[in-house]
C-alpha cells in the first residue's frame, strides 16, 4: 500500500503549483507570434543533435533501458511542426452556416507524469504543446530516470529564460515519489498520464480530468500480397527503435501461410534470431516472474542482454528474438505486451483466421491501442479496420513510429496515445494541441433549421400508435 504523502513532499506540490500560475500570469498576455518563437526556442534546446545524444546516453545511463541512438528527436520536430500550423490563441476555428465561433483558452496548470522509457522526449513534446497554449507544466519523472527529466526541464528552462520568458512555466520535481505524484495530479487542472497502467489509474483518480493511455500489444497482419522484404525492413526498424521500449512497437506478426517461411527468413536476414524449443522456455522464464509479470530487467534491453539473461547467448549481429508460436491466451506468454527486443510470429491459413487471431490477441492485452497490416488488398485493409479492436491501424508503415505521427503520415504528432473506451481512456486520439485547452464555442443564430416530422420519422410518421 502506497505511503501517505509527507508534509514537506505536500509543500514542495504547492510551492511550484504557485510559482506556475505565477508564470502563467506573466505571459497571458502574449500573443500568437510570442508563444510560437517559445515552442521554437524549446524544440531547438531540446532536439538539437548535440544535446538530444548527450540525453539519450544520459538516460541510458541512468535506466539500463532504451537505445543511445538520439532517433526520437525527430519527433520534437514533428511536434513544433504541427503546432505552428495551427492556431491556440483568440479564435480557433469558424462555423458560418452553423454561426458557430471557437474561441481558445489554456487548460491551465499541467501534471505531466514522464515515463522512464521516454525521460527527454516527452517531456519536450508536452511543453511545446502546453506552451503553445499558455499552459504551465509541472514535470513528475520516473525515479528510475528522474536525473534525464530533471536535467531536460532544466535546458527548457533555460531557453524560456534566453527568450525572455518566466522559466517557471516549466517546473520538475527533483525527488519524485508516487505520494507527490497523487498529491500533483489531485492540484493541477489536467494531467496528461503517459506510462504504464497503474499510472494512468492513478491519474483518473485524482479527481481532476486527465488524458491517460493504455497498454499496447501491437500486432501486424502480412499478408500474401505483402511485399516481404518492406515487411522485415519495418518490423527490425520497429523491434530495435529504442529496443523496443514503445508500446508501438510490434509485438506479433500474423503471417499468411503461403508466405509464412519467405517472412520467417528474410527477418532473420535483418538480423532476427530465431529462438529454438529450448531457448523459447528459457526466454519465457526470463521475461516474465512466477505471477505474469514482465521482469524489469529485461525490459527495453538489447537482445544479446536478454538472451545472456535467459541462459544461452546469440551472434552479434542479431538484434532482436524472434519466437513462433501458435498458441494465444493470456496462459500464453507471448502473445501479451513484450516492451522490449522479443517478437512472437504466428501462421495463419485464410484471412478470416487472421482476423479471428487479432481480435483473440487484443482480449489477451493492448484493447484500444493499435495494429497493423502490411498489404496491397484494399478489401483486407477495409476488413481489418472494420473489425480490429484498436484507436489506430498503421497500413505498409513503421509501427513504433508511425502511430504518433510522422513526417509521411497524417497521424496527430505527439508521446501519447489515448486507447478510447476500450483501453480505459477518455479518448481515442493522439494527444496532441486541441487536448491542451479550453474552447468557448460562440453561437449566432442562423436560420431555422428543422425539418418536417415525415422527414425525420421517416416510415414511422403517423404509424400504428402502440
Amino acid at each position: 500500500m502506497a505511503r501517505a504523502i509527507r508534509e514537506d513532499e505536500r509543500t514542495v506540490a504547492h510551492d511550484l503549483l504557485t510559482k506556475a500560475r505565477s508564470a502563467m500570469q506573466v505571459i497571458s498576455h502574449y500573443d500568437q507570434p510570442a508563444v510560437d518563437r517559445l515552442c521554437r526556442a524549446i524544440a531547438w534546446a531540446t532536439s538539437n543533435e548535440t544535446t538530444a545524444t548527450r540525453l539519450a546516453n544520459m538516460s541510458v545511463d541512468e535506466s539500463g533501458m532504451g537505445g543511445r541512438e538520439p532517433t526520437r528527436r525527430a519527433k520534437i520536430m514533428g511536434v513544433l511542426r504541427d503546432a505552428l500550423r495551427q492556431q491556440s490563441i483568440g479564435i480557433i476555428e469558424e462555423i458560418p452556416e452553423k454561426g458557430i465561433v471557437k474561441y481558445a483558452k489554456p487548460a491551465g496548470v499541467i501534471a505531466s507524469l514522464i515515463p522512464v522509457t521516454s525521460p527527454y522526449v516527452t517531456p519536450a513534446t508536452v511543453a511545446i504543446y502546453a506552451i503553445k497554449c499558455k499552459d504551465a507544466v509541472i514535470f513528475s519523472p520516473h525515479p528510475a530516470s528522474k536525473k534525464t527529466t530533471f536535467e531536460t526541464v532544466r535546458i527548457m528552462r533555460a531557453a524560456l529564460r534566453k527568450a525572455g520568458a518566466p522559466e517557471d512555466v516549466l517546473q520538475c520535481f527533483e525527488n519524485p515519489s508516487i505520494p507527490l505524484a497523487q498529491e500533483l495530479m489531485s492540484i493541477c487542472d489536467v494531467t496528461i498520464a503517459t506510462g504504464g497502467p497503474a499510472m494512468v489509474k492513478a491519474a483518473y483518480s485524482s479527481g481532476k480530468p486527465a488524458y491517460g493511455v493504455g497498454a499496447g500489444n501491437a500486432t501486424m497482419v502480412i499478408d500474401e500480397t505483402a511485399n516481404v522484404e518492406e515487411a522485415a525492413r519495418n518490423t527490425r526498424i520497429s523491434k530495435t527503435n529504442d529496443n523496443g521500449s514503445g508500446c508501438s512497437a510490434d509485438g506479433n506478426l500474423l503471417v499468411d501461410a503461403s508466405i509464412y517461411d519467405a517472412m520467417l527468413a528474410q527477418l532473420q536476414k535483418e538480423g532476427g534470431y530465431l529462438v529454438n524449443p529450448r531457448e523459447k522456455k528459457l526466454l519465457e522464464a526470463a521475461y516474465w516472474d512466477s505471477e505474469g509479470h514482465r521482469t524489469a530487467e529485461t525490459i527495453a534491453r538489447p537482445a544479446s542482454r536478454v538472451a545472456e539473461i535467459a541462459g544461452f547467448t546469440i551472434p552479434a549481429d542479431k538484434k532482436f528474438l524472434l519466437v513462433e508460436e501458435d498458441k494465444i491466451g493470456k496462459e500464453h506468454a507471448f502473445s501479451r505486451e513484450k516492451l522490449g527486443t522479443v517478437l512472437a510470429v504466428f501462421k495463419y491459413q485464410g484471412f478470416a483466421m487472421a482476423l479471428d487471431m487479432v481480435r483473440r490477441i487484443f482480449e489477451v492485452g493492448g484493447k484500444g491501442h493499435s495494429c497493423g497490416i502490411y498489404s496491397f488488398n484494399d478489401d483486407h485493409i477495409h476488413q481489418l479496420a472494420l473489425v480490429a479492436p484498436v484507436s489506430r491501424m498503421m497500413v505498409r508503415q513503421v509501427q513504433s513510429s508511425s502511430n504518433a505521427g510522422t513526417f509521411t503520415n497524417g497521424m496527430p504528432m505527439t508521446s501519447s496515445m489515448g486507447c478510447g473506451i476500450w483501453g480505459g481512456n477518455i479518448t481515442n486520439e493522439n494527444i496532441s494541441l486541441k487536448h491542451y485547452m479550453n474552447v468557448t464555442w460562440v453561437s449566432r443564430p442562423i436560420l431555422m433549421d428543422r425539418p418536417s416530422d415525415e422527414e425525420l420519422l421517416g416510415e414511422f410518421f403517423n404509424s400504428e400508435i402502440f
